[in-house]
Protein backbone atom coordinates (compact mmCIF):
# COMPACT_ATOMS: atom_id res chain seq x y z
CA UNK A 1 0.00 0.00 0.00
CA UNK A 2 0.94 3.68 -0.69
CA UNK A 3 0.01 6.77 1.34
CA UNK A 4 -1.87 7.54 -1.68
CA UNK A 5 -5.46 6.19 -1.05
CA UNK A 6 -6.88 3.84 -3.76
CA UNK A 7 -9.42 5.78 -5.92
CA UNK A 8 -12.19 3.42 -6.47
CA UNK A 9 -15.30 3.18 -8.68
CA UNK A 10 -18.29 1.42 -7.37
CA UNK A 11 -20.69 0.21 -10.44
CA UNK A 12 -23.83 -1.85 -9.69
CA UNK A 13 -27.56 -1.36 -10.43
CA UNK A 14 -28.81 -2.50 -7.04
CA UNK A 15 -28.71 0.51 -4.48
CA UNK A 16 -28.30 -2.11 -1.41
CA UNK A 17 -25.20 -3.87 -2.59
CA UNK A 18 -24.14 -0.71 -4.25
CA UNK A 19 -24.42 1.01 -0.80
CA UNK A 20 -22.85 -2.09 0.88
CA UNK A 21 -19.46 -1.94 -0.92
CA UNK A 22 -19.21 1.81 -0.84
CA UNK A 23 -19.48 1.08 3.06
CA UNK A 24 -16.67 -1.40 3.02
CA UNK A 25 -14.51 0.20 0.64
CA UNK A 26 -14.87 3.37 2.33
CA UNK A 27 -13.51 2.07 5.92
CA UNK A 28 -10.16 1.48 4.58
CA UNK A 29 -7.87 4.09 4.94
CA UNK A 30 -6.17 3.60 1.86
CA UNK A 31 -9.40 3.14 -0.09
CA UNK A 32 -11.48 6.34 -1.02
CA UNK A 33 -14.42 5.81 -3.34
CA UNK A 34 -14.64 8.83 -5.83
CA UNK A 35 -18.23 7.59 -7.67
CA UNK A 36 -21.07 5.09 -8.29
CA UNK A 37 -22.70 4.05 -10.78
CA UNK A 38 -26.14 2.65 -11.42
CA UNK A 39 -25.90 1.18 -15.03
CA UNK A 40 -22.49 1.11 -17.59
CA UNK A 41 -23.27 3.91 -19.87
CA UNK A 42 -23.28 5.73 -16.48
CA UNK A 43 -20.10 3.85 -15.36
CA UNK A 44 -18.12 4.54 -18.88
CA UNK A 45 -19.00 8.26 -18.41
CA UNK A 46 -17.66 8.48 -14.50
CA UNK A 47 -14.75 6.36 -14.94
CA UNK A 48 -13.54 8.80 -17.73
CA UNK A 49 -14.29 11.57 -15.70
CA UNK A 50 -12.65 10.21 -12.42
CA UNK A 51 -10.21 8.21 -13.56
CA UNK A 52 -10.42 5.67 -10.68
CA UNK A 53 -7.72 3.60 -9.83
CA UNK A 54 -9.96 0.53 -9.76
CA UNK A 55 -13.39 -0.03 -11.01
CA UNK A 56 -15.73 -2.68 -9.25
CA UNK A 57 -18.22 -3.67 -12.01
CA UNK A 58 -21.55 -5.70 -12.17
CA UNK A 59 -21.82 -7.88 -15.10
CA UNK A 60 -26.08 -7.43 -14.98
CA UNK A 61 -26.66 -3.61 -15.05
CA UNK A 62 -29.46 -1.54 -17.35
CA UNK A 63 -28.94 0.17 -20.79
CA UNK A 64 -25.71 -0.97 -20.79
CA UNK A 65 -24.37 -4.05 -19.57
CA UNK A 66 -20.78 -4.66 -17.31
CA UNK A 67 -18.95 -6.51 -20.20
CA UNK A 68 -19.71 -3.80 -22.46
CA UNK A 69 -18.59 -1.63 -20.57
CA UNK A 70 -15.91 -3.14 -19.38
CA UNK A 71 -14.90 -3.35 -22.98
CA UNK A 72 -14.91 0.33 -23.82
CA UNK A 73 -12.78 0.87 -20.49
CA UNK A 74 -10.26 -1.83 -20.84
CA UNK A 75 -10.50 -3.67 -23.97
CA UNK A 76 -8.36 -3.06 -27.45
CA UNK A 77 -8.15 0.69 -28.66
CA UNK A 78 -7.84 1.77 -25.00
CA UNK A 79 -4.56 3.35 -24.48
CA UNK A 80 -3.86 3.27 -20.85
CA UNK A 81 -7.19 0.43 -19.89
CA UNK A 82 -8.96 0.98 -16.70
CA UNK A 83 -8.18 -2.12 -14.17
CA UNK A 84 -12.01 -3.71 -13.75
CA UNK A 85 -12.52 -6.15 -11.07
CA UNK A 86 -16.17 -8.19 -12.29
CA UNK A 87 -18.04 -9.18 -8.84
CA UNK A 88 -20.79 -11.51 -10.23
CA UNK A 89 -23.11 -14.02 -8.95
CA UNK A 90 -22.18 -17.76 -9.68
CA UNK A 91 -24.66 -20.07 -11.35
CA UNK A 92 -26.70 -16.96 -12.80
CA UNK A 93 -24.18 -14.38 -14.26
CA UNK A 94 -23.02 -17.09 -17.55
CA UNK A 95 -20.82 -14.05 -19.35
CA UNK A 96 -17.86 -13.73 -17.01
CA UNK A 97 -15.52 -15.60 -19.40
CA UNK A 98 -16.59 -12.61 -22.20
CA UNK A 99 -16.41 -10.25 -19.31
CA UNK A 100 -12.15 -11.14 -19.01
CA UNK A 101 -11.82 -11.44 -22.85
CA UNK A 102 -13.63 -7.77 -22.38
CA UNK A 103 -10.03 -7.15 -20.62
CA UNK A 104 -11.18 -7.06 -16.93
CA UNK A 105 -8.03 -7.84 -14.63
CA UNK A 106 -10.22 -10.50 -12.16
CA UNK A 107 -13.35 -11.68 -10.59
CA UNK A 108 -14.93 -12.36 -7.23
CA UNK A 109 -18.08 -13.62 -6.23
CA UNK A 110 -20.75 -11.22 -4.72
CA UNK A 111 -20.94 -13.32 -1.78
CA UNK A 112 -17.05 -12.86 -1.10
CA UNK A 113 -15.88 -11.86 2.23
CA UNK A 114 -15.38 -8.09 3.02
CA UNK A 115 -11.89 -9.09 3.76
CA UNK A 116 -11.25 -10.83 0.47
CA UNK A 117 -13.41 -8.03 -1.39
CA UNK A 118 -11.23 -5.52 -0.30
CA UNK A 119 -7.70 -7.31 -0.73
CA UNK A 120 -9.26 -8.23 -4.58
CA UNK A 121 -9.17 -4.08 -4.86
CA UNK A 122 -6.01 -3.59 -3.31
CA UNK A 123 -4.36 -6.57 -5.75
CA UNK A 124 -5.95 -4.93 -8.62
CA UNK A 125 -4.71 -1.70 -7.87
CA UNK A 126 -1.09 -2.89 -7.69
CA UNK A 127 -1.59 -3.99 -11.35
CA UNK A 128 -2.16 -7.59 -10.81
CA UNK A 129 -4.90 -9.64 -11.72
CA UNK A 130 -7.12 -11.73 -9.81
CA UNK A 131 -8.90 -14.77 -10.21
CA UNK A 132 -10.14 -16.95 -7.22
CA UNK A 133 -8.80 -20.44 -7.82
CA UNK A 134 -11.27 -22.39 -6.59
CA UNK A 135 -14.26 -20.74 -8.49
CA UNK A 136 -11.75 -20.45 -11.71
CA UNK A 137 -11.76 -23.90 -11.32
CA UNK A 138 -15.91 -24.15 -11.30
CA UNK A 139 -16.20 -21.57 -13.98
CA UNK A 140 -13.61 -22.58 -16.55
CA UNK A 141 -15.13 -26.51 -16.16
CA UNK A 142 -18.43 -25.25 -16.96
CA UNK A 143 -17.62 -22.75 -19.61
CA UNK A 144 -14.90 -25.00 -21.05
CA UNK A 145 -16.93 -25.34 -24.40
CA UNK A 146 -17.00 -21.51 -24.78
CA UNK A 147 -12.88 -21.21 -23.97
CA UNK A 148 -12.44 -23.33 -27.18
CA UNK A 149 -14.14 -21.94 -29.88
CA UNK A 150 -14.34 -24.14 -32.38
CA UNK A 151 -12.78 -22.21 -34.69
CA UNK A 152 -9.07 -22.41 -33.44
CA UNK A 153 -6.80 -22.68 -35.35
CA UNK A 154 -3.35 -25.44 -34.68
CA UNK A 155 -1.22 -22.54 -35.51
CA UNK A 156 -2.14 -20.43 -32.90
CA UNK A 157 -1.47 -23.24 -30.70
CA UNK A 158 1.73 -24.32 -32.38
CA UNK A 159 3.00 -20.53 -31.83
CA UNK A 160 2.76 -20.24 -28.35
CA UNK A 161 4.41 -23.45 -28.01
CA UNK A 162 7.35 -22.76 -29.56
CA UNK A 163 7.06 -19.21 -27.32
CA UNK A 164 7.21 -21.00 -24.55
CA UNK A 165 9.79 -23.89 -22.90
CA UNK A 166 8.10 -27.18 -21.85
CA UNK A 167 8.37 -25.78 -17.92
CA UNK A 168 6.71 -22.79 -18.94
CA UNK A 169 4.41 -24.43 -20.62
CA UNK A 170 3.68 -27.04 -17.91
CA UNK A 171 3.14 -23.82 -15.67
CA UNK A 172 0.41 -22.21 -18.12
CA UNK A 173 -1.53 -25.01 -17.88
CA UNK A 174 -2.20 -25.27 -14.03
CA UNK A 175 -2.42 -21.44 -13.81
CA UNK A 176 -5.49 -21.87 -16.57
CA UNK A 177 -6.64 -25.18 -14.31
CA UNK A 178 -6.76 -21.90 -12.03
CA UNK A 179 -3.85 -22.87 -9.52
CA UNK A 180 -2.79 -20.22 -7.63
CA UNK A 181 1.15 -19.31 -7.57
CA UNK A 182 1.41 -21.48 -4.30
CA UNK A 183 -0.15 -24.91 -5.23
CA UNK A 184 1.87 -24.70 -8.44
CA UNK A 185 4.46 -24.40 -6.78
CA UNK A 186 3.58 -27.50 -4.63
CA UNK A 187 2.74 -29.59 -7.28
CA UNK A 188 5.63 -28.60 -9.32
CA UNK A 189 8.29 -28.90 -6.36
CA UNK A 190 9.60 -25.69 -7.42
CA UNK A 191 9.29 -21.78 -4.72
CA UNK A 192 6.37 -19.54 -5.17
CA UNK A 193 8.58 -16.86 -6.25
CA UNK A 194 9.66 -19.26 -8.76
CA UNK A 195 6.70 -19.75 -9.82
CA UNK A 196 6.01 -16.11 -10.08
CA UNK A 197 9.46 -15.67 -12.28
CA UNK A 198 7.68 -18.66 -14.55
CA UNK A 199 4.21 -16.59 -15.10
CA UNK A 200 6.40 -13.19 -15.90
CA UNK A 201 7.94 -14.70 -18.44
CA UNK A 202 5.33 -16.50 -20.32
CA UNK A 203 3.11 -12.92 -20.04
CA UNK A 204 6.10 -11.27 -21.75
CA UNK A 205 7.00 -13.96 -24.41
CA UNK A 206 3.33 -13.84 -25.00
CA UNK A 207 2.52 -10.19 -24.86
CA UNK A 208 -0.35 -10.77 -22.58
CA UNK A 209 -1.38 -8.15 -19.94
CA UNK A 210 -2.24 -10.31 -16.88
CA UNK A 211 -2.77 -13.96 -15.48
CA UNK A 212 -6.49 -13.76 -17.13
CA UNK A 213 -5.05 -13.17 -20.32
CA UNK A 214 -2.88 -16.25 -19.85
CA UNK A 215 -6.09 -18.36 -18.82
CA UNK A 216 -8.02 -17.12 -21.49
CA UNK A 217 -5.14 -17.81 -24.38
CA UNK A 218 -4.72 -21.23 -22.72
CA UNK A 219 -8.53 -22.51 -23.20
CA UNK A 220 -8.95 -19.80 -26.87
CA UNK A 221 -5.60 -22.11 -28.47
CA UNK A 222 -6.85 -25.38 -26.61
CA UNK A 223 -3.67 -26.12 -24.83
CA UNK A 224 -5.64 -27.17 -21.83
CA UNK A 225 -8.87 -29.50 -21.66
CA UNK A 226 -12.04 -29.61 -19.55
CA UNK A 227 -10.58 -32.09 -17.16
CA UNK A 228 -10.60 -30.24 -13.88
Amino acid sequence: MTDTPIKVLVCEDQELVRAGYTAIFSAQPDIDVVGEAADGRAAIEAARRLSPDVIVMDIRMPILNGIEATRQLAGPGNAVPAKVLVVTTFNVDEYVYEALKAGASGFLLKDTPPAELIKGVRTIARGESLLAPAVTRSLIGHFADRLRPADTSRPAREEVVRALTPRELEVLEQVAAGLSNAEIAAKLFITSETVKTYVSRILAKLHLRDRVQAVVLAYRVGLVSNTY
